[in-house]
């Protein structure tokens, strides 16, 4: 069986590497061929990570060359779609050039089409509103993060939906407690574009730090971060994200509650739980279904329940460990790459036949 992935990123790009790239040794395994096309250069994430401006030449260059590529998409038994084919282009150019594709699958791990039908330009809402509505509803096979992307594709009209959570290769993810000596870290895990979630939490982390409660542990976030906070601060590295959560005591993740937080994955959740990590999580989306309040951690809406919860897993060493083995055992349960891979394999079966 041959497989056209075709991928908005190269495996520097998280949704990418988590909802395709990870599960690639598997599909191998299983007797699937896969070609690898993503769309844009890892010079795009470097701009976008660093708010430099996006280089537009290269990327009208990336359109161009995937428009090339999909005249030999006959090659192929199934295309594997990582959103669309072409972002932020009306859905006649991309119709065209599926016409005379293989089946394809779709997926879909973040609200991507409230960029376009919630946009602040009518011309937008106009010419895109609806385009991966469409997408959805001509593809073999619709997976999606959580159940608010699966409603949207079922509205969409799509044939078939499956859910599939974004998970973690449990292999990478050591348990164990953290540094037992000075005080807990409060950690938080992500990409420069989204740590101003961040400020969302920022006077219950002031309250922490300043009562000598906790410290604050951040991999990935801009200095503009929490910046009138003390914090250790550290790059996001592919090879010492684990490590690096290793050394959290507890896992955040503040969300604001809009329809685009709606339809996120909770990953980092499910990183810090893999890792054996308490963690408090803002109520949002696909976090209600990951964080069992008081079971694997607590779910914290206002500052002051966000206090309290911090608080209360800062000053007890036991709870922390008793919680964290429960995140554990959840995401051994339901978000491990193991265990879903086999289910990948076979909906990828399903759709090219």
């Amino acid at each position: 069986m041959r497989i056209l992935l075709l991928s908005r990123y190269s495996p520097r790009g998280p949704s990418s590497r988590l909802r395709h790239y990870q599960f690639l040794p598997a599909l191998a395994d299983a007797g699937m061929s896969v070609a690898v096309a993503p769309l844009l250069p890892d010079s795009y994430l470097e701009a976008l990570y660093t708010g430099r401006s996006r280089p537009l030449r290269r990327i009208a260059a990336s359109y161009a060359a995937r428009i090339r590529q999909m005249a030999s998409v006959r090659n192929f038994d199934l295309l594997w779609v990582e959103k669309e084919l072409l972002p932020w282009i009306p859905y006649g150019m991309e119709r065209w050039i599926l016409e005379s594709a293989p089946p394809y699958v779709v997926d879909f791990d973040d609200a991507w089409f409230h960029h376009y039908d919630r946009s602040r330009w009518s011309l937008v809402r106009r010419l895109l509103g609806s385009k991966l509505d469409r997408v959805m509803q001509r593809a073999a096979l619709v997976t999606v993060g959580n159940d608010y992307l699966a409603r949207r594709a079922e509205s969409a009209g799509a044939r078939s939906i499956a859910t599939l959570p974004t998970v973690v290769d449990l292999a990478r993810y050591p348990t164990g407690t953290a540094q037992a000596d000075g005080l807990p870290a409060v950690g938080w895990i992500g990409s420069p574009i989204t740590d101003h979630y961040l400020n969302l939490v920022e006077e219950p982390l002031r309250r922490m730090v300043t009562g000598s409660e906790a410290r604050i542990f951040l991999v990935g976030a801009t200095p503009a971060a929490l910046s009138g906070l003390p914090a250790d601060r550290h790059e996001w590295r592919e090879e010492t994200e684990t490590s690096r959560i290793a050394q959290f005591d507890i896992g955040i993740m503040p969300l604001a509650d809009t329809p685009w937080e709606r339809g996120k994955c909770g990953y980092k959740l499910i990183q810090y739980m893999a890792c054996g990590k308490p963690v408090v999580a803002s109520p949002v989306g696909v976090n209600r279904d990951i964080v069992e309040h008081g079971v694997n951690g607590f779910l914290a809406e206002t500052p002051e329940e966000w206090t309290g919860a911090l608080r209360r897993l800062a000053a007890d060493p036991d709870l922390r460990r008793q919680l964290g083995a429960a995140g554990r055992a959840k995401v051994e349960r339901h978000y491990s790459l193991e265990g879903t891979a086999p289910r990948l394999v076979e909906l990828l079966r399903a759709a090219a036949s």
